[in-house]
């Protein structure tokens, strides 16, 4: 709450009857509502602009000088702990690429630990310099088809529904579940019925769409062509255009971003690793690649800013005007979006801002718990009576897999690899010591030809998910993965060639960004020396375990049918 001292000296600075706390002069300011670009003064008081299409005089100047301001980027969907940093190392790798404001749903570390997941972000958000905004994860654990770490019940999520940090319920992806009137799943939905509740419903449309929606769902970032989208948008979604490390939809999506409905379109990322985001920017990347695509810019701008804030009822921000929150991106080029300074909530961001934020503890730096495996573990004993095995289809930028079928050989130790078709193993084990499940299935589209990759980032229960040409080197990836208390590994050869320790809750480095970042450039290069061709392959291998996404997927129970929602018999 503002107080009434601090409202008046907003007021008289405004006028130009008192000195701002800081100016931004003289910079070209883009209204992203009608696309006119001003050169002016920004005045700034605490964390709200006070003056604009003004000259102004204040404590600390900025110069605008050739340069541009536009609205602080939102991010309206990402898990954070898929960045594989922690909150605060997210905070300093993104905000200078303009991104004020992120909406996170904390739902990898809440399917690990439960609500002592979601209590570390809120401590983390407010301690942050961006405004990290909760929406509570709604699916712990995402199906029954899965062994999770933890099981969040709508009484679980109610203590935290009116934290000033939580913007409501976070992606409803059990779409069948809604489409059945599950009771746990209305218990939630009706509990935000007068707030936000985010979207997740891939390829739904027709009367079925129409009955999601009808829980009071708002929004979707699982759109993956413009025919989708539109029928979306024509229902009243609000299209989060989508663009990470591996679910790629921005160009797919790209045309539906114009004059008529950028109000309703915004974007998010969902997710970006540091080496992504060192080699190719945040938002920032989605906003030029969707100008270079003849978007219009400023709506690609008010899409990016204002559309974001108003969809998720942030009503303080998105627009450069007075009285609206101090969240500005510099850039030295609107077409370009090269971002050289960010001001958040009025301050200039600079290192020594992000050296005073204090710290959290750690937490989930136990939450290991699978024991040590042996090649004998990866034995895939063939079916009675089939000489054909499904396979999960893999295609590079896509977190959709497809169903295919391939006929293996057969020795003395059970199904086998068929490199020359890429077809590999792949197994699900599970980590949190509930059972010691393990899944085991075949996958295409890697391109090994030796070795193994292991990950303990397995969407949504994190579970350890390894694919490989042999069994012994999948043993040697899981058990180093196990000894690190989870991260990345491959192996070759019976040793480890790369690793990256994520020992928060098996899914966050304790490290810098720009630590993680050469842990990872490392590791793509020794997946590379294996033969693999995807760009992502560790991200690509967490998503194997999604069983809400359609069409094949693999848990730790055996190989599901997302499109049956069962398992494949």
């Amino acid at each position: 709450m503002t107080c009434p001292d601090l409202l008046t000296r907003m007021i008289m600075a405004g006028q130009g009857k008192a000195p701002a706390d800081l100016v931004i002069r003289n910079v070209g300011l883009l209204d992203v509502v009608t696309g006119e670009v001003s050169r002016t003064d920004i005045a700034i008081v605490a964390d709200r602009i006070v003056g604009t299409l003004a000259g102004y005089d204040g404590d600390t100047v900025v110069d605008g000088g050739g340069r541009f301001a536009v609205p602080g980027f939102i991010d309206t969907h990402l898990h954070i702990e898929s960045s594989l940093v922690t909150p605060l190392e997210f905070d300093r790798c993104v905000l200078p690429h303009g991104v004020t404001t992120a909406l996170c749903d904390p739902h990898e570390i809440a399917n690990v630990l439960g609500a002592e997941g979601i209590r570390y972000f809120l401590d983390s958000a407010e301690r942050t310099i961006m405004d990290i905004r909760i929406n509570l994860s709604s699916c712990v654990p995402a199906t029954a088809f899965e062994t999770a770490g933890a099981r969040l019940e709508i009484e679980d999520l109610l203590p935290f529904r009116d934290h000033p940090k939580v913007v409501g319920l976070a992606e409803m992806m059990n779409f069948p579940g809604v489409l059945a009137g599950d009771p746990g799943i209305v218990a939630k939905l009706a509990a935000f019925q007068d707030g936000h509740i985010d979207g997740h419903a891939p390829l739904l449309s027709g009367q079925a769409l129409n009955g999601y929606l009808a829980a009071g769902i708002r929004t979707d970032h699982e759109a993956t062509s413009a025919a989708e989208a539109r029928e979306k948008l024509g229902k009243g979604m609000a299209i989060l255009i989508r663009e990470g490390s591996v679910s790629k939809d921005l160009e797919a999506l790209a045309e539906i971003l114009d004059e008529n409905t950028s109000s309703f379109v915004a974007l998010c990322t969902d997710d970006r690793n540091p080496l992504d985001i060192d080699e190719e920017g945040h938002l920032d990347s989605s906003i030029r690649r969707l100008i270079a695509m003849g978007r219009p810019l400023h709506h690609v701008y008010r899409a990016a800013s204002h559309s974001a804030a108003r969809i998720f009822g942030l009503r303080d921000r998105g627009l450069l005007a007075p009285g609206w929150r101090a969240d500005i991106a510099l850039l030295d080029s609107l077409e370009d979006c090269r971002v050289s300074d960010v001001i958040a909530a009025g301050r200039l961001v600079t290192p020594r801002l992000f050296a005073g934020r204090g710290t959290v503890a750690p937490v989930g730096l136990a939450s290991m718990k699978a024991t040590p495996v042996t090649g004998d573990t990866f034995v895939t004993a063939p079916k009675p009576g089939r000489n054909s095995v499904p396979v999960i289809g893999v295609r590079p930028g896509l977190i959709l897999t497809f169903r295919e079928e391939a006929t293996l050989a057969v020795t003395e130790t059970g199904l086998q690899p068929d490199l020359d078709a890429d077809v590999i193993k792949l197994a699900v084990i599970e980590r949190h010591g509930k059972n010691g499940n393990i899944g085991r299935s075949f996958v295409h589209g890697f391109g090994l030809k030796r070795g193994a990759i292991a990950s303990s980032v397995g969407h949504d229960s994190h579970n350890i998910t390894v694919v490989g040409t042999t069994d012994a080197d999948m043993a040697v990836a899981v058990n180093r993965l196990i000894a690190l208390g989870g991260g990345f590994v491959v192996a070759e050869g019976g040793r480890v060639t790369a690793e990256l320790a994520l020992p928060l809750a098996g899914l966050m480095s304790l490290e810098s960004f720009e630590q993680v970042a050469q842990d990872l450039h490392r590791l793509r290069d020794a997946a590379r020396a294996l033969g693999c061709v995807l760009p992502e392959p560790f991200l690509q291998v967490a998503f194997l375990a999604l069983p809400v996404i359609p069409h094949l997927k693999m848990t730790d129970r055996g190989l599901f049918d997302v499109d049956a929602f069962d398992f494949v018999s």
